[in-house]
């Protein structure tokens, strides 16, 4: 999904005479979305937009039991290789590639953008406790030709995904995936440059929310089936072959 929305913000701004801004910010995402809504100035004197979208979906979270009736805990199941891959949806990846404890290189398909192809890289880290999970971007690339990696030289974005479940502490458990996603676009063509960054912001923020408000139930979804397979498959393992 994180992939998914990179793709889009990309070439929805590719699109239009923009330019992106490399430089990776170590502010909270927070606080970039809450700049967004004024005006800034690259270091070169040219205007910046910036574009943040987020969305929290709740869903139930159905309780399992192994053979000696003791319950499964989803968080294992997130911190197993099985869950890890359902979280970088690594079905949709043209490789998947760990680059030590918890880092994790995503090689996307390549995809056709009016005469260039397009392969986005990104790097994320996934964090996993008993408690919460939060997948976040450390890095994100395009891999093309020339004119498409100088684009790596102007282009920022973040995304956090931070999940958390209530299983032992309710009635009714539930699962809430919470995502916010931010990118960075510096306007330097007319007559963009000439209008007021909100004239970018207002339009790109509608485009990004519309993604992450059909994505998120999306992969909350998908989490819940992959779960459901992984336990039916822990059910099925003989006891000492168990993870």
């Amino acid at each position: 999904m994180i992939a998914r929305a990179i793709d889009v913000a990309y070439l929805t701004c590719s699109s239009r005479p923009i330019s992106f801004d490399s430089t990776r910010r170590s502010r909270s995402l927070g606080a970039v979305g809450r700049a967004s809504a004024g005006e800034q100035e690259s270091p070169a004197g040219r205007k910046r937009a910036n574009l943040w979208a987020c969305r929290k979906e709740k869903v139930k979270l159905p309780e399992y039991t192994d053979r000696h009736g003791r319950p499964f805990c989803i968080g294992d199941f997130l911190r197993h290789p099985s869950g890890v891959q359902a979280l970088l949806n690594s079905r949709a990846l043209q490789e998947l590639e760990s680059l030590g404890p918890d880092i994790y290189r995503c090689t996307l398909q390549k995809i056709q953008f009016l005469a260039f192809e397009v392969a986005p890289v990104l790097e994320l880290r996934v964090n996993s406790t008993s408690e919460d999970c939060t997948v976040e971007m450390i890095s994100c690339k395009f891999e093309g030709s020339e004119l498409i990696k100088g684009q790596n030289k102007l282009f920022s974005a973040f995304m956090r995904n931070h999940i958390t479940w209530n299983a032992e502490h309710s009635s009714e458990p539930c699962l809430e995936v919470d995502v916010n996603l931010s990118v960075s676009l510096e306007i330097y063509t007319q007559p963009f440059s000439l209008l007021p960054a909100a004239a970018v912001e207002n339009p790109g923020n509608l485009i990004m929310q519309g993604l992450i408000d059909r994505l998120v139930p999306l992969l909350a979804e998908q989490l819940l089936q992959d779960y459901a397979t992984w336990v039916k498959m822990q059910k099925e393992a003989p006891i000492t072959r168990r993870v």
